[in-house]
């Protein structure tokens, strides 16, 4: 059961690149269409007003969606058919059935993206719909292997508040990303539509203080978990946030700096997905719900003692 939530868990971050390959690459409206390709054709072929590449590109990611959701399907006949103990954990199944639920969600906002010639509100909304499908992944991952009793905190209570405001600031950092996204030269292909903000400089701005805000919080909190001695898998955890959010800010700085180059945007909007999941797993690290009582094998039960 956990190494299919883990594929789980894989199919859900690969939403996050796969799909900002093709804003970066200008293919958003290789298909202009939806869920047709166009208007006379299912795949990519014929004429879309868009080069070959752009309409392949855009349709490989409609093919990977299609892919990532059959994987959200097994695994929600996985979190099914796990019966410890002659039990279906219903929390389980709640967690997994998330999953092709959200895909299924998430590829509706895609359609109507295409439809409304890459509206800039739909593009923000297309990627932040990922966020809580890989959050219910990470999630599944983590519960399957854990009891169903109720969670011990493993850490003191305001150590507990800073790991909580450090999902909120990374979920507002996101949130701005989008902004950012919206309101810059990268738009997904040609004359689309934009956000009316002031300016891309005052955006970018408003993007770079809550990624220090996070930043502080993420230090504030590997020294709270190192000062109280709080379980080592929780520490390392720690240090792996820090680090991803240390190499977020330098990749954000570099993109700028360099004028927004096509491949270093695509590293620092990959990067969100694992920061995502590292600060989730640093939350569910601090507390315990004990381990998931599996029964012992046959030939170890007839064994005395």
């Amino acid at each position: 059961m956990r190494r299919v939530a883990f594929a789980g868990v894989l199919a859900s971050l690969a939403i996050i690149p796969t799909g900002a390959a093709v804003r970066l690459s200008q293919s958003g409206l290789g298909c202009t269409d939806w869920p047709r390709c166009t208007a006379a054709s299912l795949v990519a072929s014929g004429a879309s007003g868009d080069p070959l590449i752009h309409r392949w590109i855009e349709f490989g990611n409609r093919m990977v969606t299609a892919v990532i959701f059959v994987i959200a399907i097994v695994v929600f006949v996985a979190a099914w058919r796990f019966r410890p103990h002659g039990q279906r954990r219903r929390d389980l199944v709640w967690l997994a059935s998330a999953q092709p639920a959200g895909i299924a969600a998430q590829a509706t906002v895609g359609g109507i993206v295409v439809l409304t010639k890459l509206s800039p509100f739909w593009v923000s909304l297309h990627y932040l719909a990922t966020l809580p499908v890989l959050a219910a992944a990470v999630a599944l991952h983590v519960r399957c292997t854990e009891g169903t009793g109720p969670a011990r905190p493993l850490v003191q209570p305001l150590v507990r508040l800073v790991a909580l405001g450090l999902v909120v600031v990374t979920s507002a950092m996101m949130v701005a990303g989008t902004l950012v996204t919206g309101t810059g030269p990268l738009a997904g292909a040609g004359a689309v539509p934009r956000y009316h903000f002031a300016s891309l400089t005052a955006v970018t701005q408003l993007h770079a203080d809550i990624g220090w805000v996070l930043g502080t919080l993420a230090v504030v909190l590997v020294l709270c978990l190192v000062l109280t001695q709080a379980p080592a898998r929780a520490t390392r955890l720690s240090w792996v946030a820090l680090g991803l959010v240390g190499l977020q800010g330098v990749i954000g700085y570099a993109q700028y700096f360099a004028g927004l180059p096509a491949g270093l945007v695509w590293v620092h909007v990959a990067n969100t997905a694992l920061i995502w999941v590292a600060v989730l797993r640093l939350a569910f690290a601090l507390r315990d719900r004990g381990h998931a009582d599996v029964p012992p094998a046959p030939a170890e039960a007839a064994l005395p003692g």
